[in-house]
């Protein structure tokens, strides 16, 4: 009797523990219980900051280079491929059970001087972009899941940039309209057959005319079997009363074409003041546009990944491209704290479990 007395009372002890042992500790477990991957754009020259090391491998499943795959970084020179930072984000990311998605073969932007400036033919260029994407896909088979294949292509109105690809003087195909962005992605197949292939655009999460464009554009891919996985939605959002019901039935109208969708730079950029903090109401109604935010994405199935560009407003982006005028943009202060921001992902990913199906 003194025995069943005391293993009762332990048992009643530790119930508390044990339940709380089994609810998600942060979002990497959150989105596990989710269905999604939970990630963020990262610089493997902050991963001797054990701060971002250990804040980035405890709450992420998921990480992306926000340079170190890029043309600039990866090809300083027609004949020479640097893949060591890529590497290593490529051995931080295994060491700590985490994805890799591979940003980006196709750009307009911050390609190498000898490439942007030297005035090869659209058949030079065809070679010389075919080759890039084998190069890059295969030194990280099997290591990359998922690769932003074309970035940015569409203008505000959906028209194709003008760019080096397109028509500046591009791969052979100015004429013949996104057949340069499928060209692309059948290279990318034959790279590697195994990764996932995204094309990945700012300003076309919600309704408007360039997600219009996203869309005929995938529809018409998917219709001709050109090989597209899937639509990476930025969301670089900039102001507090997003229209998260747009984005949501754009995410069901995406997926509903049979591709992935991934949030993939997802930060909200506040006001701040000299000292670069944000007002207090505004860090509330931040917290709500990622809460909507992430709802939209979870009820598509289809939406697999929510990934924001970096994790702490210590080495955001946005400052310094904002002149100082904005900032606060991310789920983590600079001091590594979490914000309501962070709090709303977690209590929506962690809720979604919950909901019925």
């Amino acid at each position: 009797m003194p025995f069943r007395i005391s293993f009762r009372l332990v048992t009643l002890l530790l119930a508390p523990a044990i339940l709380f042992a089994s609810s998600p500790q942060g979002l990497r477990d959150s989105a596990q219980s989710a269905g999604v991957l939970v990630g963020a754009a990262v610089r493997p020259s902050l991963f001797s900051e054990a701060a971002y090391s250990e804040t980035l491998a405890r709450e992420f499943n998921m990480v992306e280079p926000e340079d170190a795959m890029k043309w600039w970084k990866v090809r300083l020179s027609q004949g020479t491929y640097d893949f060591g930072d890529g590497d290593e984000i490529v051995r931080f990311a295994q060491a700590h059970g985490m994805k890799i998605r591979g940003h980006c073969l196709v750009w307009d932007h911050h390609n190498p001087e000898w490439l942007a400036q030297g005035h090869f033919n659209p058949a030079q260029l065809s070679h010389l972009l075919q080759e890039h994407i084998a190069t890059v896909m295969k030194h990280y088979a099997g290591q990359v899941f998922a690769w932003d294949v074309v970035n940015e292509a569409l203008d505000e109105h959906g028209h194709l940039r003008d760019s080096l690809w397109y028509n500046q003087p591009g791969i052979g195909l100015s004429d013949k309209g996104t057949a340069y962005i499928g060209q692309a992605f059948r290279w990318a197949h034959e790279a590697d057959p195994q990764a996932l292939l995204f094309y990945n655009e700012a300003e076309g999460e919600g309704l408007n005319r360039k997600s219009d464009a996203i869309y005929a554009m995938v529809k018409d891919f998917k219709a001709r079997g050109v090989p597209i996985d899937g639509v990476g939605l930025q969301m670089h959002v900039a102001q507090l009363d997003l229209d998260t019901a747009a984005i949501a039935a754009n995410i069901a109208r995406l997926t509903a074409l049979g591709v992935q969708v991934h949030i993939t730079e997802f930060d909200v950029s506040l006001p701040v003041d000299s000292s670069g903090q944000p007002r207090h109401d505004d860090l509330l109604r931040q917290a709500e546009v990622y809460r909507g935010v992430v709802h939209a994405c979870l009820q598509s199935p289809g939406c697999a990944a929510i990934q924001t560009w970096g994790f702490t407003d210590k080495w955001s982006w946005i400052g310094s491209h904002s002149h100082g005028t904005r900032g606060a943009a991310l789920p983590f202060d600079r001091a590594y704290k979490p914000k309501p921001a962070y709090d709303a992902m977690f209590e929506e990913m962690s809720a979604k479990a919950n909901r019925p199906h």
